[in-house]
């Protein structure tokens, strides 16, 4: 299933890389929603969230758009979706990505990207946390691709999406993410 819109001289197009099995967000705050059951069978034992299922959903989505006739094109992946931004961050795929609070991403996918990338992290974030951080850099060092990391203080995973905006320090994450991804696209994907 996808649904697009305009915003900022972008034509967007949204992808359900969930296939209609998102995680309920009651559930996945719970402590006890089993993720690793989820990943490898969706909810019902019929919907596995794995590359072999989520990769056919992104390939359309971006075969669709060139078939539009678009020319270039950029992609945003939060927690789930960072995986498959990277994975597609390639030749004949996608020309511009950025992430946030990023997880599931393998080094060597990392590793094999072919234009520029940018990631919004949380300092507390046990799913991406500083080791990782550091091993992406140096993983994006050797890609000699264009890239950014922006870390942003006393936020944890999933800040850039879901968050408590009555505090300032959180409110004040989100926004920059959403510009920083605005900023990097203007920047590496304008024609």
């Amino acid at each position: 299933m996808a649904d697009s819109f305009a915003a900022n001289g972008y034509t967007c197009l949204l992808l359900d890389t969930f296939d209609g099995d998102a995680v309920p967000l009651d559930k996945a705050h719970s402590g006890t929603f089993d993720f690793p059951s989820w990943f490898q069978k969706g909810s019902d034992g019929q919907h596995p969230h794995v590359p072999a299922t989520v990769d056919p959903i992104v390939l359309a989505g971006i075969k669709t758009l060139k078939e539009m006739g678009f020319k270039k094109l950029g992609a945003v992946g939060y927690c789930f979706g960072a995986k498959y931004v990277i994975r597609n961050l390639k030749e004949g795929g996608i020309d511009c990505g950025y992430i946030a609070h990023p997880s599931s991403v393998e080094e060597d996918e990392l590793a094999a990207i072919s234009g520029p990338l940018s990631i919004a992290a949380a300092e507390i974030d046990p799913v991406f946390p500083m080791g990782k951080r550091h091993k992406s850099e140096e993983i994006l060092i050797k890609t000699k691709q264009p890239y950014q990391i922006n870390l942003f203080s006393s936020v944890t995973h999933g800040f850039a999406v879901r968050c408590d905006l009555s505090v300032q320090t959180q409110r004040f994450a989100k926004e920059q993410a959403f510009l920083q991804a605005v900023s990097w696209f203007d920047e590496y994907l304008k024609i």
